[in-house]
C-alpha cells in the first residue's frame, strides 16, 4: 500500500512578520501536537505506512512518543541541511516512492518548496504559517483521515483533487523557479529576513490567484473587485497615477498600495518584469537577485500542484458508506 509522506516546517510561522505585524506564532510543540491529531485520524481509517521528513526539532518523533497506533511510521533517509531545500528533497523523494499523499505543514513558503519537487504527487497543506493562500485552515483530524480515505480508494482523487495554477519565472527560456501564489518584485536592496512586508519600495505584484477573502499581496488584487474568468491570474504595476486599493498585505497590518495600471493574465501567457536591477520575492520571500542583463518573464500555468480537497473526500466516503458499520438496519423515521 502506497506510503503516506509528512513534511513538518519546523521554521514556519516564526519570520519578521511576527514582529512588524499579529500574525500567530506556530509553535513547534504546537505543531507535534497537530501531528499527533493527524497521526490519529491517519490511524482510525486503517493501518499504512507514514513516512516524516526529518527536523531539527523533531516533530515527527515527539508525535510518535507514547502514542498506540498501528500505523507503522518512518523517516526518510535524507541529510538534513535547515533549509527550505530539505521540504523539497524531502517531496522529491516521497514522489519517487510513489506517496498516495503529502501532507504539509507551513504556509505559502513550505508549500512552494515542496511543489519544487512533488511531482503528481497530491499535497495535502495544513496552514501553519504567516501568510497561508495555498495551504488551508483544518483540523488535522480530517486532514488524516482524508489522506487515509485517499490511501485506500485512489479513484477518490477523481472528484477531490484538483490541478492549482502556478508561477513560473524563466530568465530567457530557462525555467529558473516558481511560485504558488504572488511574485512581488522590488527596488534593489538586500534579501536579509527575506519575508516581505514593505510595500513602498514594490515595484510590481504577479498573482496567480486572487480573492478578497486572501491575506498577504493576493488580497491586493481581490480587492480590485475583478470578476475574471477561471484560471486566470492579475498583473499590477505598483505606483502613482491610478488609484489606491487598501489590503491586508500580512496578519494585522493593512495598507494601501498604489496601484498604476493592472491587467489579467491567461493561463500560457508571460510577461516580462521592469528592468533590473531589483529583487523578487515569491510567495512572500525574497529570493532573486535581479541583475542589469537579466530577462527575467513571470508566465501563469494552470500545472501547478495537484491539490486534495479533504472536506469532498470526507463527503464521497460517507456518502458510500465508508463510516457505517452495519450491525441492525437504521430505524429512519
Amino acid at each position: 500500500m502506497q506510503p503516506i509522506g509528512i513534511i513538518a516546517n519546523p521554521a514556519s510561522g516564526k519570520d519578521i512578520r511576527r514582529l512588524v505585524a499579529f500574525g500567530s506564532v506556530f509553535d513547534n510543540n504546537e505543531k507535534v501536537n497537530i501531528v499527533r491529531r493527524l497521526l490519529l485520524g491517519l490511524d482510525a481509517v486503517g493501518p499504512g505506512d507514514v513516512l516524516f521528513m526529518p527536523d531539527y526539532f523533531g516533530i515527527g518523533v515527539r508525535a510518535l512518543d507514547n502514542l498506540d497506533l498501528g500505523l507503522k511510521a518512518g523517516f526518510l533517509d535524507m541529510d538534513m541541511e535547515g533549509t527550505q531545500d530539505d521540504s523539497t528533497r524531502a517531496a522529491a523523494r516521497l514522489n519517487e516512492l510513489g506517496a498516495a499523499c503529502i501532507i504539509t505543514l507551513g504556509g505559502d513558503g513550505t508549500n512552494r518548496a515542496v511543489a519544487k519537487a512533488c511531482g503528481d504527487t497530491p499535497l495535502l497543506p495544513i496552514s501553519t504559517g504567516t501568510n497561508n493562500v495555498f495551504p488551508s485552515m483544518m483540523e488535522s483530524t480530517l486532514a488524516g483521515i482524508a489522506a487515509g480515505l485517499l490511501r485506500i480508494h485512489p479513484s477518490y482523487g477523481e472528484t477531490s483533487v484538483h490541478r492549482a495554477p502556478r508561477l513560473e519565472i524563466r530568465n530567457g527560456s530557462e525555467l529558473v523557479d516558481l511560485a504558488l501564489v504572488d511574485v512581488v518584485t522590488s527596488a534593489p536592496g538586500f534579501i536579509a529576513s527575506r519575508a516581505l512586508w514593505d510595500v513602498s519600495s514594490n515595484k510590481e505584484i504577479f498573482l496567480a490567484r486572487f480573492d478578497a477573502g486572501h491575506i498577504g499581496f493576493s488580497s491586493v488584487g481581490g480587492h480590485l473587485g475583478l470578476d475574471p474568468k477561471p484560471g486566470q491570474g492579475l498583473h499590477l504595476v505598483v505606483g502613482e497615477g491610478g488609484g489606491q486599493v487598501l489590503a491586508p498585505i500580512a496578519p494585522g497590518l493593512i495598507r494601501r498600495v498604489n496601484i498604476q495600471s493592472f491587467r489579467l493574465i491567461d493561463p500560457g501567457q508571460d510577461i516580462p518584469i521592469q528592468p533590473a536591477p531589483g529583487l523578487a520575492a515569491l510567495d512572500g520571500e525574497r529570493e532573486l537577485v535581479v541583475k542589469a542583463g537579466d530577462r527575467y518573464r513571470i508566465g501563469l500555468s494552470l500545472e501547478g500542484p495537484r491539490v486534495v480537497d479533504a472536506s469532498a473526500t470526507i463527503r464521497r466516503a460517507a456518502a458510500e458508506g465508508f463510516f457505517v458499520k452495519p450491525v441492525t438496519p437504521f430505524l429512519r423515521s
